[in-house]
This record gives C-alpha cells, structure tokens and sequence, in this order.
C-alpha cells in the first residue's frame, strides 16, 4: 500500500513538473489580467463565446469521444506517402509581389503592400506536447523558421498546440517585429521571451493600425483556448487585413455561426477568405466546420476566393486525410465558389483572380 501510494505521488509531481514546463506558456496576471477582467466577453474567470459552443456535442461524453478516437473504425486518417508539396524561395520574393504561401494546416505567409505577416506557424514534425503525437504527414513539413525572412507582424489566432508551437515561435523570435494576438495571449509569450512592447493584444471588434493604410481588426470566433488544464483563459479570435486594395479573412479555427454574417456585413466582400475546413466530426460539431458549413461561412463572408485549410498535415480528427478537400471541391462547383487549393508551398498569386489549381491530394497514394 505504501509502495502504491508512493508511485501515485511521484506520478502526480511528474505531471505537475511537465504541465509547468516553458512550452505550456504561462496564465495572464497583473495589468494583463485586469484589462482581461473588462472585457464584455469574460465572465466568471473565463472567455465566453456569442453562443453557445459546447466542445463535444449534446449527448456525447467524455468516455465516449475517448473510446471512439482510440478504437473506433477510422480508415485512411493519414495518406500513405508522402503528401505533394513546391518549396517557394521566400527569401527571394521582391516586396512589390503580393503573395500567399500555404505551409499546410492553418499556417500561412502573406505578402501584401510592402508588408509581411505570419499566421499560426508550426513548423515542428508534432502539433502537441508529446513529440510522438500528431505528427506531421510525410512531405508536409518542409519548412524551417529559417526560410522565413523578416516578418512585419505575427498574427496568432488562439493557442491551441497546432496553432501556437513553441519551438516555431522560438525560433522565428529574432525574424518577427511585432505580434498581434487575442488577449492573455501575451502572457505566453512574455514568458517565452517576448519584449512586452512587441506584442499587440486584442480583443474582439478592435482595430490595430499598421501604417501605410493598413489595418487589422480582431473578430470573433466561435471555437476556445488552453494549452495545459486550464480552458478559456485566453481569448481566441480571428482576423481581417484590410488594405488600400484588398481585403483578406482569416477565420482561425471556428464553429459556425451567425458572426460569419456579421463579419461580411461589415467588412465584405474579402478578395480572399482563408477557411478551417478540417479536423471536424460528429462528437464535436459545435467548434470545427463541415465543408458543407464552410461554404456557407464564405458565402456569409461575401467571399471572392475561398482558401480552405486546418487539412494536410496533421490529423486531429476521425475523418480520412483527404475528405475535406474532396468535399468541398465538389460542393464549390455546385455553389459555384471560386476555390483556392495550392500545394503545400505553392505561390498563391492577390493579384491574379483566375489563377488556376490542381486535385493536388488525387495524386498522393
């Protein structure tokens, strides 16, 4: 008995020691706190969405969702080899060129008006705290924060581990200029080593002025936070860039909603609207997008050009790896959206509206 209970307390400090390691960030407190606690969108000690949003489905427990992930029947969750991929010399880019590069999940390079940004980059082989779990598919991780230059302005969406890698941002630290997140997010990254000064926290419906008649303005998203035990501390948001020419959505990770609606009321129509369309299913459809919801997001948005991503590197959810590009590609042409699908790596033209894309995912194995 003893024994037992001396395995079980070296176990809990065991835990207790990896969940308070540098990676897990760190909770908001002081000054960062209070702004935290003015918020119309914090109640309780937590960040609410606009509606409800539970994270599993009505009905669906939590024994469930972890019998079903374990040892459910799900076929084809990862391809078989390695997923096709076009490495862009970003280095090389002149800043007169208006670009996108998609570097697989939510991760994007955007280059517009002179000015550089990054979204949710993760260029480590696993989107979690354990190194041997979700790990990247073979041949979609094929960039290095070294083939990154200089960047202008890091936009993170919330800071869930496929969205916020540590060892990413650690070493883009000395690239990046200054970093635009939802509040409490700063906190992390102070700890991490950010000068307070370079990081710009928002909250939902709020402007930040870049110069040269840029903007961004922090959105809402209906999805949540945590990185360790500790839920809805941080606020999860999404983004529109707004230039003198154009305007681009970015919708982070998110359910759908009525906020899509509102969004494109405001600010729509988007030249280009980046999309979640990935790592869905059945038990937790309140916080992640069909493809089918997706369209109806963009439509809602008044989209131009619709880029789905949260698909092709790594697998978080039960469906097959390349279902949700398969379904909305077929779903676009009957709504009649103009679908933006590049390879990992491959060179979205802002300007060039009729560019045209290959079925990349119909020739992995």
């Amino acid at each position: 008995m003893i024994l037992v209970l001396f395995l079980f307390l070296a176990l809990a400090g065991l835990l207790v020691l990896f969940l308070s390691g540098k990676k897990f960030g760190h909770l908001p407190t002081g000054a960062r706190l209070v702004r935290i606690k003015r918020s119309p969108h914090y109640q309780s000690g937590r960040f609410k969405n606009l509606i409800p949003t539970p994270t599993r489905t009505e009905g669906v427990t939590n024994f469930r969702l972890f019998w079903d992930y374990l040892f459910g029947r799900h076929e084809r969750l990862r391809p078989a080899g390695p997923v096709l991929s076009q490495k862009t010399n970003l280095m090389a880019l002149s800043l007169a060129e208006n670009v996108l590069v998609w570097f697989g999940h939510s991760s994007c390079f955007i280059q517009a008006e002179g000015q550089r940004w990054l979204i949710d980059p993760v260029f480590s082989p696993s989107a979690s705290p354990f190194f041997f779990a979700i790990r990247a598919f073979a041949g979609s991780n094929c960039y290095r924060a070294g083939d990154l230059p200089e960047i202008d302005y890091l936009l993170l969406s919330h800071d869930h581990w496929d969205h916020l890698d540590y060892p990413t941002i650690m070493r883009l630290k000395f690239k990046v200029k200054s970093i635009i997140c939802g509040l409490g997010v700063g906190a992390h990254l102070e700890r991490w080593g950010f000068r307070p000064e370079q990081i710009i926290e928002t909250d939902w419906n709020e402007t930040t002025e870049l110069g040269g008649g840029v903007r961004v303005h922090t959105q809402t998203a209906r999805h949540f936070s945590g990185r360790g035990l500790h839920f809805n501390r941080t606020l999860w948001v999404s983004y529109v860039i707004e230039t003198s020419r154009r305007r681009l959505y970015f919708g982070g990770d998110s359910g759908y909603g009525p906020h899509f609606m509102e969004i494109g009321a405001r600010f729509g129509p988007f030249d280009l609207t980046i999309l979640e369309n990935g790592q869905y299913d059945a038990n937790w459809k309140d916080i992640h997008m069909s493809p089918e919801e997706v369209l109806l997001a963009a439509a809602d948005l008044r989209a131009v050009r619709l880029l789905p991503v949260h698909s092709g590197k790594f697998c978080i959810s039960n469906h097959p790896w390349d279902e949700p590009l398969k379904r909305i590609s077929t779903l676009s042409r009957e709504e009649g959206i103009y679908l933006v699908t590049p390879r990992i790596g491959e060179q979205v033209n802002l300007d060039d509206i009729g560019q045209k894309w290959s079925a990349w995912w119909e020739e992995v194995q």
